[in-house]
């Protein structure tokens, strides 16, 4: 039975809107695959499979559970007029299997369906949008327990993660929840409210506290849980497909357009601002990750190109919506020496995140969401403001990792009596044959 949804969210439709967002969502969905190509090349030749077959599961098993019930947990409330459950989620079922955005009302003789807000856009144009924010953020994951994971062990955490997590984290971030600018939110509570929000309003314009900083935190724990590959810091692990590297980093570069520009929900000036911002932001990282090679090992590389292009784009996710064409510069500048010399921390500390999922993605996330308070064009304290979005921008991003850091260990631990290790023969023999029974390359 369909929940009959208020008169409030019936509008008319801007074609011009409507396509770019939907171009956005295929742009975004290409990410994915791009991914598995980029960590696919960082891998050996004995895991590639098994490490695109990651982010392809994550395109299956996400999209349909945010069919179901991942829009409703991320953004019912905004739709039904409902109240959500604690600032935390929305009720997974007042708009379960989203039939009802397709609901439509006659008006003078025009028909008028569900919208998103005030964009005009189709709710289900943004719903479809938004599926491919959550399938990105978890394939991104899979990076850190490369080589060494059951499949379908991983397919039961994608299914989990996103239900317990990313859409709870969307809903408190993009939704109206705790980590929005609302006036039940966490930044509310800090510094108070004004005209019925928040006097300082977090930013995240794209991503970088529901996408990176989720999925790098995530990371980060599974790594510790499953625990390292039999050999590490024992034996070379070098990527086995350079130009796999280089072709996922161009096509994450691509389809990143969407996922910033596409932001601004709309074809204009904010979704420029964007795509420049993204452009500079990433140009500028790939240089700073370079100049780090080239003073610490004498020796910039194509991998190093590859990798500081993401930090770059990690980075200016946050921010590309917030910050001025030079502020992205300096955004994506100091993104790319930041993530380029955490890399190496891995081994000092021993912690196994095979394909460098924390040192890009956590580093880099942390550092976009946090530099928004001192470069945000209307609120940033090297543009003459006060400390307060600086304050606010630290908070919501410790609470978010603390929020992911905590319900990913539950759920890791939850998973362990299905076995998260394949055994030591197949490990060594190599993944994709013990769980796919391919192998990339057939011998001559």
């Amino acid at each position: 039975m369909q929940i009959a949804l208020p008169d409030s969210v019936f509008g008319t439709v801007d074609a011009g809107n409507t396509a770019w967002v939907i171009m956005s969502a295929a742009l975004v969905l290409l990410m994915t695959p791009a991914l598995a190509f980029f960590y696919g090349g960082l891998s050996r030749g004995k895991s590639v499979l098994n490490m695109m077959m990651m982010s392809f599961a994550a395109l299956g098993t996400v999209t349909v559970v945010y069919v179901l019930w991942g829009f409703s947990m991320s953004f019912g409330n905004s739709l039904t007029g409902t109240g959500d459950i604690g600032g935390v989620f929305a009720n997974p079922f007042s708009l379960f299997g989203s039939d009802q955005l397709m609901q439509t009302r006659d008006v003078g003789g025009a028909t008028q369906v569900v919208v998103w807000g005030s964009t005009q856009i189709p709710a289900i144009v943004f719903l479809a949008f938004q599926l491919t924010f959550a399938v990105i953020a978890v394939a991104l994951i899979s990076g850190a327990v490369a080589e060494r994971v059951k499949f379908v062990t991983w397919v039961a955490f994608t299914i989990l993660f996103t239900t317990i997590v990313y859409f709870p984290l969307a809903h408190m971030v993009w939704g109206g929840g705790l980590l929005s600018g609302e006036e039940n939110s966490i930044a509310a509570w800090m510094f108070g409210v004004a005209d019925g929000m928040a006097k300082v309003v977090p930013i995240d314009f794209a991503g970088g506290t529901v996408v990176h900083i989720n999925a790098g935190v995530a990371g980060l724990v599974l790594a510790l849980v499953v625990g390292n590959r039999r050999g590490f810091g024992r034996t070379s692990y070098r990527p086995h497909n350079i130009p796999f590297v280089m072709l996922g980093a161009a096509l994450l570069w691509f389809g990143w357009f969407g996922f910033n520009a596409g932001s601004a929900l709309a074809a204009d000036g904010l979704a420029g601002l964007a795509w420049v911002n993204t452009a500079a932001a990433t140009a500028a990282a790939m240089i700073g990750w370079l100049a780090v090679e080239w003073v610490r090992d004498r020796h910039p590389t194509s991998v190093g190109a590859a990798s500081g292009v993401v930090s770059g784009l990690v980075a200016i996710t946050p921010a590309c919506g917030s910050v001025t064409p030079v502020g992205a510069l300096f955004v994506g500048l100091i993104a790319g020496v930041l993530s380029a010399v955490a890399i190496s921390l891995k081994y000092r500390f021993g912690i196994d995140d095979s394909l460098d999922v924390v040192g890009v993605h956590l580093v880099s996330g942390l550092w976009g969401t946090i530099a928004l308070g001192l470069v945000a064009k209307e609120s940033g304290l090297f543009y003459g403001h006060d400390y307060k979005q600086l304050v606010v921008q630290t908070v919501i991003a410790l609470v978010a990792l603390a929020f992911t850091a905590v319900l990913t260990f539950v759920i890791a631990i939850a998973l362990k009596p299905m076995g998260w290790r394949i055994d030591r023969e197949a490990e060594f023999a190599g993944i994709d044959s013990a769980e796919h029974a391919e192998s990339a390359y057939e011998p001559a």
